[in-house]
């Protein structure tokens, strides 16, 4: 029941106070699920999440709930989890019904085969992961080939091997013996071996032996790389030519690079599983768990020393090989994909540069620097090419301080591609020059991945059908720092540049990451209903592409939206849907006042000329209908929670007009000094967290932005070459990316330092970031110091002094 249904609504119009009716599945657990155990409390534990909490994620999640949603107006569900805390118990929920589904396919099919016994589906039910799961089930596949346990079944001696442990003082092999059965014993061993192999307690005890014991892995140069002539390809693996480390140890990243190397051939991986376990294995097995329960003859206990031992080689030994390399995959993928999401996050959450007009500036050598200057609002108000890179400098130069003092633009933003240094020197050498006088002219570098494969976008191509693609690049490249959410949210996550080894773990994991946080930030920051694009509004929690389109197609027709209410009126917009997105949509009212005064303009021109008859059919298909502006819409607080905001405003004495207003503010704080939150909220009937949400939705200032708490770009005048820099020299700069084995930062030079996570040690990082894998992130400032430059190979290496607030 985890997969959306589409809504069916009854009538038109509806109440949060009336819960509205859907057909829903009502089984209470993951059909097969393939333990004893409830869903939560499995999950529970797999997580490390109380149950109550797991309960109530599986409930909000069964309902079709965002995690936005949940993370921002069910707090007190979900014990105050912050979003990705919630994905990753999403991620294991979903996971345990894909296992719960495929054993029940699984049983299935067995059973239409005529090979499932009881035991078998014992077996099957207790696998907690799907290793374990193709483990059992792999000797039983269509057309795989018959095992050895298999073919022993088949010639009948699988009584045989039940004897020998039931009632060994009565078994006789010899009476087996048959024309066409002469190994009885090497059969009954093959048999005793495989249910060694499958049976849930012993490889519970096998693992429990792994982790109290020293293990490794491995990796050494293939010899097909050692015939080869030519290193080129496989020089980045040098490190790993020969490289043993202990299991519990290794670096995430160690595990992509040596997974990535292994599948290129160039690299040999082995787990190396020390000899104790082996013997510990085979003595507990021998005296414990399939000790025969009555004293069996010295044959017979031959056999079982056998098929023990044969079976912690042939099949324990691989198996516990792969799911290690299972676990430190998915580990390391966890923690990598973790780190984009984290990236892209700080990236997405840059703090708007608003109230200038910038220049977009995308550099190249032969086919020039291609520029964009955009109004305060985005809007394209010259587009050219300039040469910078050639012999007509002094003419190019004039042909930018023209264009700097004709629009009285001051900041300059340069994409990092190509020609960025020799760009950047050019617009320092004229700024020291006071070229540009009487302008106060700085510039940035931005990071322009993707603004090349966006410019050929079909959203591109909609957005600026009459631009040449490389001139969108400019656009886009400036629109970065004027406003950098609504500009990425319009390029695929993988393309903006963020973290490292991202061919190597699983595509769909991340893509499914990368787009919750694209929504998580989209929907915390909120959109401006009556300007945003069509692009933003669809990553908006509980929003697609279609509900997208059908929003833009009805403002379109219908003018601006008045209130929040007037989204019910929308093709697709169902209850469920609504109650979804309606809180991180924003209704402003100096947008909403400006749009409308436009559109009355633009209605007397067309009565002007065209007449009555004309203006009375465009006002049908231009104007609302008659409604009121509501404040409460242009705040974070939920429409469920208007009649608990009004409330708690006849409370302090104040009315929804002043939102936002000093006087307001004075009243609640001085109401939430005389009466704690948690009374405030018993006597307006509802939670400290919900209101402590409507407190902060009535006292921020109008065209409150999360963002302006979070970094922006850094405009400079000067520049700093790399051959000034020398050993020990203290500088500032800002992270420009983060990968599992450190950070990199921008110090101004032109090549971003490397931090090795050796020297990001916790007493140097704030309380709050102070989780190793996750400390620094793009666009925090850092005070670092230069440990080593190394000119040749362009590398500086720093090391951390303080995160800077």
């Amino acid at each position: 029941g985890l997969r959306p249904k589409k809504e069916e609504i009854e009538e038109e119009d509806f109440m949060f106070e009336e819960p509205y009716l859907k057909k829903q599945k009502t089984s209470g657990t993951c059909q097969g699920q393939p333990t004893a155990l409830p869903p939560s409390e499995l999950l529970s534990t797999l997580t490390c999440v109380e149950m109550w909490v797991c309960v109530n994620i599986i409930v909000l999640l069964r309902e079709e709930n965002t995690v936005p949603f949940m993370v921002r107006y069910r707090k007190e569900m979900i014990n105050h989890m912050d979003a990705d805390a919630v994905r990753d118990v999403q991620l294991t929920y979903e996971e345990l019904c894909n296992l719960a589904k495929k054993t029940q396919s699984v049983i299935q099919t067995l059973k239409k085969d005529g090979v499932l016994t009881v035991e078998l589906e014992q077996n099957l039910r207790s696998c907690r992961s799907a290793d374990e799961l193709d483990h059992v089930y792999s000797p039983y596949k269509k057309g795989s080939k018959l095992t050895k346990a298999r073919r022993a079944k088949a010639l009948g001696l699988e009584v045989a091997a039940s004897a020998l442990l039931d009632t060994p003082h009565t078994l006789d092999l010899m009476a087996w013996v048959k024309p066409d059965t002469k190994e009885v014993a090497t059969g009954v061993e093959h048999i005793l071996a495989d249910m060694i192999a499958k049976d849930p307690e012993t490889l519970t005890y096998v693992k429990s032996l792994c982790e109290n014991s020293f293990l490794t892995i491995r990796s050494s140069v293939s010899k097909s790389v050692l015939k080869e002539k030519e290193h080129e390809k496989t020089d980045k693996f040098h490190l790993y030519f020969d490289f043993t480390c202990n299991i519990q140890r290794i670096q995430p990243h160690q595990t992509l690079a040596i997974n990535r190397g292994e599948s290129l051939k160039i690299l040999t991986v082995k787990v190396n599983i020390c000899d104790r376990v082996k013997s510990d294995f085979i003595r507990w097995c021998i005296n414990n768990r399939w000790r025969p329960k009555t004293f069996p003859r010295e044959e017979l206990n031959v056999i079982i020393r056998n098929a023990v031992e044969d079976s912690y080689k042939r099949l324990i030994l691989p198996f516990l090989t792969r799911s290690y390399r299972t676990k430190l995959t998915f580990a390391a993928e966890k923690e990598s994909i973790a780190m984009f999401v984290r990236n892209l996050r700080q990236r997405l959450l840059m703090c708007p540069v608003r109230g200038c007009i910038i220049m977009g500036v995308d550099p190249g050598f032969r086919h020039g620097c291609k520029l964009a200057i955009l109004s305060p609002t985005s809007q394209i108000l010259h587009t050219d090419v300039v040469y910078l890179h050639n012999s007509s400098q002094p003419k190019e130069a004039e042909k930018l301080r023209h264009l700097m003092i004709k629009y009285c633009c001051t900041r300059v933003v340069i994409g990092n591609g190509t020609a960025c240094r020799e760009t950047e020197s050019f617009f320092t050498d004229l700024i020291f020059r006071r070229y540009f006088h009487p302008l106060e002219v700085s510039y940035c570098i931005t990071n322009e991945a993707g603004a090349s494969i966006y410019s050929v976008s079909p959203e591109a191509v909609k957005e600026m059908p009459d631009l040449d693609p490389n001139l969108r690049s400019a656009v886009s490249i400036g629109r970065r720092v004027q406003d950098p959410l609504a500009e990425l949210v319009k390029i695929d996550p993988k393309h903006i540049g963020i973290g490292t080894y991202q061919h190597d773990v699983s595509a769909g994991a991340l893509k499914a990451a990368l787009d919750g946080v694209v929504q998580e930030c989209v929907s915390f920051v909120g959109v401006d209903i009556n300007i945003c694009s069509e692009t933003l509004m669809r990553h908006v929690a509980g929003l697609n592409v279609g509900r997208a389109q059908n929003i833009a197609k009805w403002r379109e027709q219908n003018g601006p939206f008045i209130n929040r209410e007037q989204l019910k009126l929308v093709k697709g917009m169902g209850p469920k849907t609504y109650q979804q997105c309606a809180g991180f949509i924003r209704i402003n009212p100096q947008t909403l006042h400006r749009y409308i005064c436009t559109l009355y303009i633009y209605i007397w021109s067309v009565y002007k000329i065209e007449g009555k008859k004309t203006i009375m059919s465009k006002r049908k298909t231009c104007v609302n209908k008659p409604t009121s502006f509501n404040p409460l819409d242009q705040t974070c607080i939920h429409p469920e929670s208007y009649h608990v905001a009004q409330r708690f405003m006849s409370l302090v004495g104040g009315s929804v007009d002043q939102i936002g207003n000093s006087g307001l503010q004075q009243c609640v704080e001085s109401k939430v000094r005389t009466s704690s939150v948690e009374e405030l909220a018993g006597t307006v009937d509802t939670t400290p967290e919900t209101l402590k949400l409507i407190i902060d939705g009535l006292t921020q200032p109008p065209g409150f932005d999360i963002r302006q708490n979070f970094g922006h770009a850094d405009f400079k005048r000067g520049i700093v070459s790399m051959s000034d820099l020398r050993v020990g020299t203290v500088l500032t700069g800002r992270v420009d990316n983060a990968a599992l084995f450190g950070a990199f930062v921008d110090i101004g030079v032109g090549r971003s330092g490397l931090i090795h996570k050796s020297n990001i040690t916790l007493d140097k990082l704030p309380v709050s970031q102070r989780n190793r894998s996750l400390a620094l992130g793009p666009g925090e400032r850092v005070e670092v110091r230069v440990l080593n430059v190394d000119p040749q190979r362009g590398r500086i290496g720093l090391d951390l002094i303080r995160v800077l607030e």
